[in-house]
């Protein structure tokens, strides 16, 4: 259960998500999540093209947003194979695989992010995320469908199991915050810093807010921590409140 969960956002075709499932069973992955998937679910045409892997498809959760479907992971990898204008640790799926599996030997529950299949995830996506696992391939051709994706991310993280950590991860004896609680956080900061007119630029805020997110996403913070960011705020809202 310690294993990553496979995330598909706004799949579009039932087709796509039946060879997801196939390529994720290869590999020992059985965790599916889905985004509001496109065609109708549960899909028959997706269970007729998983090629024997329906039991992962007969479990998988589906969600309305991805923030529902992050909510309870502490890590959360997205995947993109396009340039971001943001700050994101890049790493290769076998640097993520290795990553991935020291967070399950520390019981630290994580998600793996694909896209829809014709855009990709969007910036306010990856915001949401921790480190972006892009594939290195051929610069001049570098497109993969969503059942490719999984299944290079699939097959690096079976073939890890055996493989030391590149490095440690060092929390103490806190755990790293799950999403649900990080996004509680920004979501009040967001709504302080628009109440005091931090964020009045209608045209700057999009890019301002999803900003915001990532620093914090980047920080890799404790439970412990998102809690005394939660009092500081407060106490930075009492004051500017006292007349």
């Amino acid at each position: 259960m310690n294993q990553p969960a496979i995330i598909l956002v706004e799949p579009q075709l039932a087709e796509n998500i039946g060879t997801a499932a196939r390529a994720m069973l290869n590999f020992g992955l059985t965790r599916m999540r889905l985004v509001n998937p496109r065609p109708n679910w549960p899909s028959d045409r997706a269970t007729e093209v998983s090629s024997g892997a329906g039991s992962v498809l007969e479990n998988a959760e589906v969600f309305r947003s991805i923030a529902d479907a992050v909510a309870d992971c502490r890590v959360v990898y997205a995947t993109s194979a396009r340039p971001r204008d943001m700050v994101k640790e890049v790493v290769t799926p076998r640097l993520a695989a290795a990553e991935l599996r020291q967070h399950e030997a520390a019981d630290i529950p994580c998600g793996i992010l694909f896209g829809p299949e014709r855009t990709g995830l969007l910036n306010d996506d990856i915001a949401l995320c921790d480190r972006v696992i892009t594939v290195p391939l051929n610069p001049k051709f570098s497109s993969l469908n969503l059942a490719q994706a999984v299944l290079l991310v699939g097959y690096e993280w079976y073939q890890a199991a055996g493989a030391p950590p590149p490095d440690t991860f060092r929390y103490g004896d806190a755990a790293p915050a799950d999403k649900l609680h990080l996004m509680s956080f920004t979501s009040r900061l967001e709504a302080e810093l628009d109440e005091c007119g931090f964020l009045r630029n209608s045209h700057m805020r999009p890019t301002m807010v999803r900003n915001i997110r990532a620093m914090f996403g980047r920080a890799s913070l404790t439970d412990q921590e998102v809690r005394t960011l939660h009092g500081i705020l407060t106490e930075l809202v009492t004051k500017r409140l006292k007349p």
